[in-house]
């Protein structure tokens, strides 16, 4: 059977699963995918009539009333009539025949009022009213209002005696059905004509660079996650600890990413599914070119596989040799910088977004030698003080950090680096170590002075920490994997590399 899966048909097996199509597509394990099953459009009847005369169009909107009923089981005997005669408060169209009784109550009429009228009180006779002022009188019809004249009311105006009803015809709406369904579960069987989404394609607004820039960041583990939905829109609070310029406004459209720049939440990312005004706090981010369904279906906890357009270009882990293939490849010229070797390990690019880079069209990239990048192992057990430490040395943006030597000495038992003493206020105290490890890194928690300092212990000991601090002001929050005996080598305010990487 042959289904759609992101846009492109694909031939599958009978009675293939989800699984079976999400296979070899751009998915990340355990997140939302879409399943459109069929779209059926619905057309109904409305309130409005389309009345087409000889000098223009007009949309008569019916009322909930007799004379409007009345109207239904005349409006086809009506079609064809001609203006018998105009004057200062009406415009009468027919005569045509009806059953409408006749009464002698005198009623008012608002401008614009569709009403019917009996010559001689005769429903032979009958006659459709176009109020062109407010007035009081009595027409003899025994039924109220038809409705109101609602679009194309300069009409009106142009209508003369012996102008055409030329035809009425009933306006309809049509609708989209779409019974589709968002779901983790792989095993659903799949039907032919299906179509199905496993991620999302946002096309990013060059003229944000810096909020397009936090979704390249957001999404480059494959996937965003969803920290709350609401009917307007699916939201990602996972790093709001960031600087967003002022940048691009404009409607939000249903599909529109977004980007708080200001206030309490700067940072967070907005995925709408309806359209809000312009905000001077939401920066237009991009559009949802694909996985508007995945967006409707989210809830709180989701994961979303993202994509985007452009994906990210950052050559930070590469070597000088991989980095000038890769830059290459999307048309950037590279400039060496640092050591320019290549198999020097590039640990800087400027400029570093994306967007900016593309619109230079060349990026350096600085190099250091392989040794003077360390690899380490953070622990997941601890995550608000990793999330300082990889804010602190850059590791929550691209694949290498660097930190400064802040107290360095040689037959020292440890080694630290300067923090964020603002960041660091929320580095509640652990569990005090009974032991600390040689090659542990820790840092100094909020309960000491010199809170948010980084250090790296160089031999065991069970009095103190990487930071120099006893049990209750150390918070451990991984290990240093490298040659430790190189790093005691470091010198203060040397600038030294980390990765979580395999190099």
């Amino acid at each position: 059977m042959k289904v759609i899966v992101n846009g492109k048909e694909k031939e599958l097996k009978s009675e293939a699963t989800l699984k079976d199509a999400v296979a070899g597509e751009n998915y990340v394990e355990g997140s939302l995918v879409s399943v459109h099953m069929s779209t059926e459009k619905v057309v109904r009847e409305t309130s409005d009539f389309k009345l087409e005369t000889s000098v223009g169009t007009m949309i008569l909107h019916l009322e909930d009333t007799d004379g409007a009923k009345a109207w239904k089981k005349a409006m086809s005997s009506a079609e064809g009539s001609t203006t018998r005669w105009v004057t200062k408060d009406i415009a009468a169209f027919g005569a045509f025949k009806t059953d409408i009784p006749s009464d002698k109550e005198e009623r008012r009429y608002r401008k614009y009022d569709c009403f019917f009228s009996l010559g001689g009180a005769d429903n032979h006779t009958t006659y459709m009213m176009i109020a062109k002022k407010e007035h009081k009188r009595a027409y003899s019809a025994g039924v109220g209002n038809i409705g109101r004249i609602t679009f194309g009311r300069h009409v009106l105006d142009s209508i003369r005696e012996g102008e055409r009803l030329i035809s009425i015809k009933p306006v309809v709406s049509e609708a989209s059905s779409v019974n589709f369904k968002v779901t983790k579960d792989l095993n659903i069987k799949l039907e032919e004509g299906y179509r199905i989404e496993t991620n999302v394609l946002v096309k990013l607004n060059t003229d944000s660079p810096a909020s397009s820039e936090h979704i390249l960041i957001m999404g480059s583990k494959g996937y965003i996650n969803v920290s709350e939905a609401t009917g307007s829109f699916a939201g990602c609070r996972d790093d709001m600890d960031v600087s967003i310029p002022d940048e691009s406004h404009g409607i939000r459209e249903a599909g529109t990413v977004a980007v708080r720049n200001e206030g309490t939440g700067t940072g967070h990312i907005l995925f709408y599914k309806e359209r809000r005004t312009s905000s001077p706090y939401h920066n237009d981010a991009g559009m949802l070119e694909r996985g508007s369904g995945i967006i409707s279906g989210a809830s709180a906890g989701d994961k979303i596989t993202i994509m985007t357009d452009p994906e990210r270009i950052i050559s930070v882990g590469m070597t000088q040799k991989e980095a000038a293939s890769f830059l290459a490849s999307k048309g950037i010229k590279q400039k060496r910088g640092g050591d320019t070797s290549d198999d020097a390990i590039v640990v800087d690019q400027n400029p570093e977004m994306t967007l900016a880079v593309m619109n230079s069209k060349e990026a350096e990239t600085i190099g250091v030698p392989r040794g003077k990048v360390f690899r380490i192992s953070l622990s997941e057990n601890v995550p608000a003080d990793t999330y300082y430490f990889r804010k602190v040395t850059g590791l929550s943006h691209k694949p290498i950090g660097s930190m400064k030597t802040q107290f360095s000495f040689p037959g020292m038992s440890l080694i630290t680096f300067y923090g964020d003493e603002e960041r660091s206020k929320t580095l509640y105290p652990q569990e005090p170590f009974k032991k600390c490890n040689k090659g542990d890194i820790g840092l100094t928690n909020q309960s000491r002075p010199h809170h948010g300092l980084i250090g790296v212990r160089l031999d065991n000991s069970k009095e103190y920490g990487p930071t120099g601090e006893e049990p209750y002001g150390t918070n451990i929050i991984g290990k240093f994997l490298d040659d430790l005996k190189k790093l005691a080598e470091t010198e203060e305010d040397e600038i030294i590399y980390v990765t979580e990487a395999e190099l």
